[in-house]
């Protein structure tokens, strides 16, 4: 099982991905404030004097003591969030191409000004990114397909996890803007 269990702090926002045994040492530890979602494990221990055996359910999603950071969330960008974000299409052409077919494109070059962030980087095939090569879509004559977004919190935790259940999918989607779609 693959699977991973959605973290969050006490005040409900996703923190990260946790694999089973990380869930289950802050369960044994007491750590979980509250918990959502179905039963993704259960961990079987061992007999008791009155031969009753222990048993762990690790829930889907955990939320956790800490802090509460009220900072603006800056996610990583890298190049395997940004294809996710895009769905590996080329937003100059439209084409769906495989990881290895696509880049990142800066709409504003670099050497014009631009910024390597969210807001100025799409997912490029190498073709349409040769055509584009030092100039903006407009001085191109490229149309760009959608506007270039920062992913919020809720959205960077799914873009970084390819194996997202049901009911993690549905607490994460419900904070999504209006920016991404799930198909």
């Amino acid at each position: 099982m693959n699977a991973k269990i959605l973290r969050l702090n006490k005040a409900g926002i996703p923190v990260s991905w946790l694999t089973r045994e990380e869930t289950a040492t802050l369960l044994v530890k007491d750590l979980v404030i509250w918990s959502l979602g179905d039963t993704v494990m259960e961990i079987r221990g061992g007999f008791n004097r009155q031969g009753i055996r222990s048993v762990l359910r690790l829930p889907s999603i955990v939320a956790c003591g800490g802090k509460v950071h009220k900072d603006n969330y800056d996610p990583p960008l890298e190049n395997k969030f940004l294809f996710r974000r895009d769905k590996n299409l080329c937003l100059y052409c439209g084409g769906e191409f495989a990881w290895g077919d696509l880049s990142r494109d800066h709409v504003i070059p670099i050497s014009r000004g631009g910024h390597d962030i969210w807001t100025n980087v799409v997912t490029s095939c190498r073709r349409c990114n040769n055509r584009k090569a030092d100039r903006t879509p407009e001085q191109a004559n490229m149309e760009l397909l959608a506007v270039p977004f920062v992913p919020n919190q809720y959205e960077f935790l799914y873009l970084s996890n390819h194996a997202v259940l049901a009911d993690q999918m549905e607490f994460l989607s419900a904070r999504f803007s209006r920016h991404i779609q799930i198909s």
